[in-house]
């Protein structure tokens, strides 16, 4: 546990991980002083009142400039100029994920990746909850780890999604099963418009790791088997498990005459028939594995894993059943906010249906869906910034491609292209800051209008 005490410590950034590192350094003694170039929520300003907590909005002053060492939230930037500020001055620069670990008592599992992140690590709660274990829950899901780190005990696992944003400024962040879903092309703008930058900061989860821990990754994604390969050549390497859908491995997950077969130190067990699972489509094929084996890793018996895989209901905004009205599915995929997301959300129906697309392009490559949506859309409703790069890469591969200016007159627009054994989703393959204030939101107002039908 580092010693914080007396420390004129500097937070940029006053969302939910800012203000609580601010609170949990305040706990340990440190003297926080927490800047934000934008305004400040007057909820948040009251909170940080509260605790005494000083603060700015609006400017990062020269107090802001001088403290030991910098705390970056993820939605800061790493090239922002209070970043770069400190980075001339070689001060240290940390993120709150780093933070927060500074004060865990507990084993920690992992959990990062461009998709999947949520569903997998919902999924660990709901498996280690039929386990009977107790845990907490954080990261870039609900809680930031800084507000549930004083929960942490070593009888108790700390569960957490951790972003690339929350990787880029680690130090000694030590999982002990470390997972890595997938790697594909996401927020560059934040990498310098460089996949590697992106890739590497997601490989940065396994750099503390040693022979002690476990490193658990998508043996079909070539970044990532290529990754492994590397990183088991590294003196002190994390042990290695695999997960493939094409692929037996020898160690780790694979699929073999439609069951889950599991092979951890030399042990192969059937875990279970693949179409028991309690999730379709690929993508939660490939969770399913990735959950079972951060639960083995865990030493958590097989009865309960194959349970949790039988029985878990999935997570909000990613692939929702909202209603079925006339015959029609409505299905709420709001969290796929990238290109990769929305691929998966349409493989995992073989209906026709009707797409709502579209929000804050992110320089995505549509014609990576044509070949789904020349096979399964006969309509596409796009909404957002995106609507005229949607209409000049997908407008010749379906039928219908309409435009709508609110989520309301898409959902009404949507009813009227669907008949009856048809679905409509929503999986906009953007991001949703131009309409929304997140992807929750836009979710949220897709299953309003979607229930008033």
């Amino acid at each position: 546990m580092m010693d914080v005490a007396g420390k004129h410590i500097v937070i940029a950034g006053a969302a939910r991980s800012g203000v609580a590192v601010s609170i949990l350094l305040k706990n340990h003694g440190a003297e926080p002083f927490l800047t934000d170039y934008a305004d400040i929520d007057h909820s948040v300003i009251e909170r940080l009142e509260r605790e005494n907590i000083p603060f700015e909005s609006g400017v990062h002053s020269e107090k802001a400039m001088q403290g030991e060492f910098l705390v970056l939230s993820p939605g800061v930037p790493s090239q922002s100029p209070i970043a770069n500020s400190y980075r001339e001055k070689n001060r240290d620069i940390f993120s709150e994920i780093e933070v927060a670990s500074w004060f865990n008592r507990s084993p920690i599992v992992a959990v990062t990746g461009t998709n999947g992140k949520t569903s997998v690590t919902s999924w660990m709660a709901h498996t280690w909850k039929t386990a009977g274990l107790d845990y907490v829950l954080a990261g870039n899901i609900g809680r930031a780890f800084s507000e549930e780190v004083e929960k942490t005990s070593p009888d108790r696992y700390a569960l957490l999604e951790v972003s690339s944003f929350q990787l880029d400024h680690i130090d000694t962040f030590h999982p002990d099963v470390s997972m890595i879903l997938n790697i594909t092309p996401d927020h560059l703008d934040r990498y310098q418009k460089s996949f590697d930058l992106y890739a590497a900061s997601k490989f940065s989860i396994t750099k503390n790791q040693t022979r002690k821990n476990w490193f658990i990754y998508n043996h079909d994604d070539p970044v990532l088997r290529k990754f492994a390969r590397q990183l088991s050549e590294r003196d002190n390497a994390p042990k290695m498990l695999g997960f493939s859908a094409i692929s037996e491995l020898p160690a780790g997950a694979w699929i073999k005459d439609g069951h889950l077969i599991l092979k951890i130190n030399n042990q192969t067990d059937n875990l279970m028939q693949i179409q028991d699972l309690a999730l379709p489509g690929k993508h939660n094929l490939y969770n399913s594995m990735a959950t079972a084996l951060a639960a083995r890793a865990s030493e958590i018996s097989n009865e309960y894993i194959r349970e949790s895989l039988m029985s878990f209901e999935g997570v909000a905004h990613r692939l929702e059943a909202v209603r079925t009205l006339d015959g029609v599915r409505y299905i709420n995929d709001s969290k796929a906010t990238n290109i990769n997301a929305a691929w998966y959300a349409l493989d995992s129906f073989h209906e026709p249906m009707t797409l709502i697309l579209g929000g804050r392009d992110k320089g995505n490559n549509y014609k990576e869906l044509e070949s789904q949506v020349r096979e399964k859309v006969h309509t596409i409703i796009s909404i957002g910034e995106a609507r005229e790069a949607i209409r000049s890469q997908l407008g010749q591969a379906v039928p219908n491609l309409v435009e709508a200016d609110s989520m309301k007159e898409a959902v009404k627009l949507a009813r009227k292209s669907a008949k009856r054994g048809e679905i409509v989703l929503l999986s906009p393959a953007c991001a949703s800051f131009d309409m929304f204030e997140n992807y929750e939101h836009r979710g949220d107002v897709f299953k309003e209008a979607v229930l008033e039908l």
